[in-house]
């Protein structure tokens, strides 16, 4: 993965940083208010500084930093020069953050005696802090350049990996504190962390994407440029019983006009088969703007 090179103090790296500045506060109080006080260990460097933090006081900020420099230095020689100082400028605040609010706040949850809660909010938090740090084109380091490598290595896709990596350091946890609550709230973390992270680097979905088949494809299409005012493309296709030729349209329209079409659909051919997926990002013309996407 390429990083641009931004001019520095334009508005776009002043941008960039302030994401990193603010993703990692966020990311660092997640740590600490929800998740390090209930020894969850939602995988990563700072999975393994939570649990050095319970076992022998370490600060699970300065682990995280003394595991991320040697795991950078050495993804850089084995993967290439792919961080950028943006990532390294990430994972220094994101420790510093973790240590600092500990000392300021303590080691108290949050919501004592709730550790579901916790959790749910840990991953909230986690995740959230974590999607402002990618959309400013910074990596979150640690384990996923373990992941970057094993993949490498062992053409294990990199979704896999990053799991694998996240698994054997809440396994361990399992191990240290001897608890079977400890990796199942972890896996909870972990799960909403994902979503979070989704969300904050596409959005909420109001699109959908249909393709309908019918006899009658020229009406609907004209429904769809007229009334709808959207384009739409028509494919080839086979039908696969009788071998009859086919005409697929292929749109995107958003949630209130999917519901408007349905009924156009109905009233034009009611035998019409039609599909529906959520959209999880478009980009052009009538939606957001690709260059708008290409420069976040």
């Amino acid at each position: 993965m390429a990083f641009k090179k931004e001019k520095v103090f334009s508005r776009k790296w002043i941008v960039s940083y302030l994401l990193i500045l603010i993703g990692a506060f966020i990311m660092a109080s997640g740590y600490v208010l929800f998740v390090s006080p209930y020894k969850i260990v939602p995988g990563g460097v700072y999975g393994i500084g939570i649990i050095l933090y319970h076992l022998m006081d370490l600060p699970i900020g300065l682990t995280g930093l003394a595991l991320n420099i040697p795991l950078a230095i050495i993804g850089v020689k084995l993967l290439g020069p792919r961080f950028g100082v943006k990532t390294v400028v990430g994972f220094f605040l994101v420790s510093g953050f973790i240590d600092g609010i500990e000392m300021w706040y303590g080691s108290e949850p949050l919501v004592e005696g709730d550790p579901l809660l916790s959790s749910i909010f840990g991953g909230v938090f986690i995740g959230l802090g974590l999607g402002l740090i990618f959309k400013a084109r910074a990596t979150s380091g640690g384990t996923s350049i373990l992941a970057m490598i094993m993949t490498k290595y062992t053409r294990i896709p990199i979704g896999q990996s990053l799991a694998i990596v996240d698994a054997l350091v809440v396994g361990l946890a399992l191990l240290s504190f001897g608890d079977w609550t400890i990796p199942l709230y972890s896996l909870i973390v972990i799960f909403i962390t994902g979503k979070v992270i989704d969300v904050v680097m596409e959005g909420f979905s109001y699109e959908k994407t249909l393709f309908i088949v019918s006899n009658k494809y020229e009406e609907i299409s004209q429904k769809i440029l007229e009334d709808l005012n959207r384009g739409g493309t028509l494919i080839e296709g086979k039908g696969m019983y009788k071998q009859d030729e086919k005409k697929i349209i292929f749109v995107n329209v958003t949630r209130r006009e999917m519901a408007v079409l349905h009924d156009y659909i109905n009233d034009i051919d009611p035998d019409a088969f039609v599909t529906v997926i959520e959209a999880s990002e478009i980009l052009g013309k009538g939606f957001r703007p690709l260059g708008e996407k290409a420069g976040e």
